[in-house]
């Protein structure tokens, strides 16, 4: 009987200030390093595209102080998707079309844009295959779902899709059910909030996280009422990018209460601080109403189980009045904090490298 075989692969997973790295071998994680950049080296790159250098350096130079793998004997590397035109949930073999979108930033210049190029460029001398897999930009969406009141403006998708994705598998093979025969609502709770139906296999729905469609989150607006909105942005008091930074980057708990760390809201609610306390149940009920909204989404059939993953479900207070304004919805809730973005890469990549799925190509 042949052996197992053990695929080796490293992951990238670049976000704002930081680039996250991983080795595993098949799905076992056995060394993760999280690499900080400095806000003043950051301000020296005209756009985010420009990082890729020295981000890609940071990370060669890290594994060889580090030794935690050997490239020349890696079987794959993986990197998180960016911003691309939208596609359907998979892994995407990293091929020069999705390199010449990820360059140009085609959607936005985000940091996310640089797994995939990063990851194509270590694997490239060693004529390894790249991956990247289920971009924020998935959009598998029902058509009606995009639908708004004004002809000019259709709802675009830009969520978690790797972490919704992998925290609905989770729950999926926890109770030795297909993840194609259940209906989930998964809500990824973090600087940004993405809530979102899977609906037998298909993600059906989510709002627009990146720019604050949904609930408040720590550093996003939220949706907010359209006439009031349009009365702001010609009052003169703000400009046009100082709007949309009001949208995503300083709205939410920042506006709010001036802060976008959640441990100072906790701290500020645990002392009594009404304000503190009232915002963040506002938040919460804006999630929980999020999350009920979603049931249209599965076109008649009930909602198997609401599952919360992202840093914030691990906050009681958020979570218990959460729990509280849902007590009557007809599933329960299942948290997963911890879920993994770096797990889902590898396990992704892994699949196609086993054999067991098949690596799509980005057109």
């Amino acid at each position: 009987m042949n052996p197992c075989p053990v695929f080796k692969i490293l992951c990238i997973n670049p976000g704002s200030t930081s680039t996250k790295y991983a080795y595993f071998e098949n799905t076992t994680c056995l060394s993760s390093e999280d690499i900080n950049h400095s806000h003043e080296s950051l301000l020296s790159f005209n756009r985010i595209a420009d990082q890729f250098a020295m981000r890609k350096k940071a990370i060669l130079d890290d594994i060889q102080k580090k030794g935690c793998c050997r490239l020349d004997q890696l079987d794959a590397v993986v990197g998180r998707g960016g911003l691309l035109k939208p596609i359907a949930a998979g892994t995407y073999r990293v091929e020069e079309k999705l390199l010449t979108d990820l360059r140009s930033g085609t959607l936005e210049d985000h940091a996310s844009n640089l797994g995939g190029l990063i990851a194509a460029d270590i694997a490239a001398p060693f004529g390894l295959p790249a991956f990247i897999v289920d971009p924020p930009v998935v959009n598998e969406a029902d058509d009606i779902s995009l639908i708004t009141g004004v002809k000019e403006i259709r709802r675009r998708v830009i969520s978690h899709a790797l972490s919704q994705r992998s925290a609905a598998k989770r729950y999926a093979e926890e109770v030795g059910k297909p993840y194609e025969t259940l209906n989930l609502i998964v809500a990824h709770l973090g600087g940004g909030i993405s809530i979102g139906a899977h609906r037998q296999g298909r993600y059906a729905d989510v709002n627009n996280a990146l720019d604050g469609e949904g609930p408040m989150s720590p550093e996003r607006s939220g949706t907010l009422p359209a006439g009031q909105l349009i009365d702001l942005c010609f009052s003169g008091k703000y400009t046009h990018q100082e709007l949309k930074r009001l949208n995503r980057g300083k709205g939410g708990l920042l506006s709010l209460l001036g802060t976008s760390d959640f441990r100072e809201v906790e701290k500020r609610v645990l002392d009594g601080d009404p304000e503190a306390i009232r915002i963040t149940e506002a938040m919460a009920y804006q999630i929980a109403k999020s999350i009920s909204a979603l049931l249209p989404a599965f076109h008649g059939q009930p909602a198997d189980r609401i599952i919360i993953t992202g840093g914030l479900s691990r906050s009681p207070i958020l979570m218990n009045p959460i729990r509280r304004f849902l007590a009557a919805f007809p599933s329960g809730m299942t948290l997963y904090p911890d879920t993994s973005e770096m797990q889902a890469l590898a396990s992704a990549a892994w699949r196609v490298l086993s054999g067991h799925d098949k690596a799509k190509k980005y057109a």
